[in-house]
């Protein structure tokens, strides 16, 4: 989907549909005010009519607009004015882009971005208008016979800007929101493929397809020979249940100084999850086709700074393996030795992600990061603490989460920080082995899971982000959201120096 800025007189603009904004009680935005004056109180008098009450999301198409070169307005609710947030905003753009996209539509010029809410900026208006308008019309067919996309999509959405020094801010906005929004594309794509396509060597085969369609990019795969070199006895012990070989995906991008250290991305990619001997339940076990999301974030991401060309060294690991029950498959009671050379027992064959994650966290002591940051659909537990809302934030470095509190709020994409207190730590205890894999009991099982991996990250800083909670939806609309892509390139943009 392409995005352009435009600016110049609002009635003059010819396009086959203008979106603009009216909240509760018939009141109208700014940018519908000009247009109502230019159609000598048009819209005015069809609100007065009952039609449209302003309610978020609710639209209403108009044609034959008196004094205006558009050919169609849509009108679209946004709530009441002294509310108009964030939410509301989003919930707003969404409406108008699938109603448009449901349509003859293929162009459309949209005033939202000049009805600034609560909290945000120009800049801010307009990239959530680019990320939330492609998240809006992102269609999955990879896997179906009848393509059921829209006959006729939205292609092109043209966003105004009333003030000509708004204007190098808003482009800026557009490049950065497309980049982010081709980068959680890739985490859907991914993300929603079935586990018999998308298995760890198809990860790795789409990492060489990366690198070679951007050559700054620089790939390695690690397979299970050079893995057992390397003595990754936890990630190894995953994938003895599956016919599929594990592989370790090294992704590296240089664009800072050659001696700066990176940002790593750690990213767990079960490619699917069947929970081993510890077995799940048949119910909804469809869904642990998205255990990869975690990698197929670090995909985004690395693809959003390829986009950007941003000026910082970044590197992506994804430990990619399956998980399933077979008679070489881990057994509840035996006992693994990492990379680290710390033993593990597992105690649930179904804890699996911080297995093959504890090795990668261990590896990447090599690349002398400046920061670490691992995202996994780690637990259950966390989605009972926090819902479907936030990713779960630990972390014992308090500058590195201002950091990413920050930018999960800037990138509407938020986080919630949960302890990783010592006081957890002894849950881990185990008769047999340096270290359990679960805790001894059923409590705080987001925590116990996130102090196991704080055992493999003491040699620089770290934050962990379990996504158990935001990394698909279920349902009927189930499907990946991409999340936390926009987060990860937020942090980054940051990092790198091109958003103050």
């Amino acid at each position: 989907m392409e995005f352009k800025i435009k600016r110049g007189d609002l009635a003059g603009q010819k396009t086959p549909c203008l979106i603009l904004g009216v909240f509760e009680k018939h009141k109208l935005s700014e940018p519908a005010e000009v247009i109502d004056k230019a159609s000598g109180g048009h819209l005015s008098d069809i609100l007065r009519k009952g039609d449209m009450d302003g309610e978020t999301g609710r639209t209403l198409m108009l044609y034959g607009i008196p004094g205006v070169s558009c050919e169609r307005v849509l009108l679209i609710g946004c709530g009441k004015r002294k509310e108009f947030n964030r939410r509301s905003y989003r919930k707003a753009l969404a409406a108008a882009v699938t109603l448009l996209n449901d349509t003859r539509i293929t162009t459309a010029l949209c005033t939202l971005p000049e009805v600034i809410p609560a909290g945000m900026t120009r800049y801010r208006t307009v990239r959530d208008a680019v990320t939330t308008c492609a998240d809006s019309v992102y269609h999955y067919d990879q896997t179906k016979q009848e393509k059921k996309a829209p006959r006729f999509p939205l292609k092109r959405l043209d966003l105004w800007i009333a003030e000509k020094q708004d204007t190098q801010t808003a482009q800026e906005a557009v490049h950065h929101g497309g980049a982010i929004a081709r980068g959680v594309a890739l985490a859907k794509d991914l993300s929603n493929l079935p586990g018999n396509i998308c298995t760890p060597a198809y990860l790795a085969d789409k990492a060489i397809d990366l690198g070679k369609d951007y050559p700054e990019l620089r790939v390695e795969i690690l397979e299970e020979k050079d893995l057992e070199a390397l003595g990754m006895g936890a990630l190894l012990s995953v994938s003895r249940g599956s016919r599929q070989p594990a592989k370790l995906i090294l992704m590296e991008y240089r664009g800072g100084a050659q001696d700066a250290k990176p940002v790593v991305l750690v990213g767990k990619g079960l490619t699917f999850d069947a929970g081993g001997i510890s077995i799940k339940p048949a119910s909804d076990m469809d869904e642990m086709k998205f255990d990869m999301c975690g990698g197929a974030s670090v995909f985004g991401a690395m693809l959003g700074a390829l986009e950007l060309a941003l000026p910082l060294n970044l590197v992506g690991v994804v430990p990619a393996s399956e998980n399933l029950p077979d008679g070489d498959a881990n057994k509840p009671g035996d006992i693994v030795t990492s990379m680290s050379g710390q033993t593990i027992e597992i105690l649930n064959t179904d804890a699996e992600g911080r297995l093959i994650l504890c090795d990668a966290l261990t590896y990447c002591e090599r690349f002398d990061p400046a920061v670490v940051i691992d995202m996994a659909t780690l637990t259950g537990a966390c989605v009972v603490a926090l819902g479907k809302h936030p990713s779960g934030l630990f972390t014992q470095d308090e500058q590195l989460a201002a950091e990413i509190l920050a930018a999960g709020e800037a990138a509407g994409d938020r986080t919630w920080r949960l302890p990783l207190w010592d006081d957890y730590q002894e849950e881990l205890d185990s008769n047999f082995a340096d270290m359990a894999n679960i805790g001894n009991s059923r409590w705080g099982g987001a925590i116990t899971a996130a102090c196991f991996l704080s055992r493999y990250t003491k040699q620089y800083p770290w934050a962990h982000l379990d996504i158990a909670g935001i990394a698909w939806r279920s349902g009927k609309k189930k499907g990946a959201t991409g999340r936390p892509v926009s987060l990860l390139t937020e942090l980054i943009l940051k990092r790198s120096g091109q958003l103050k």
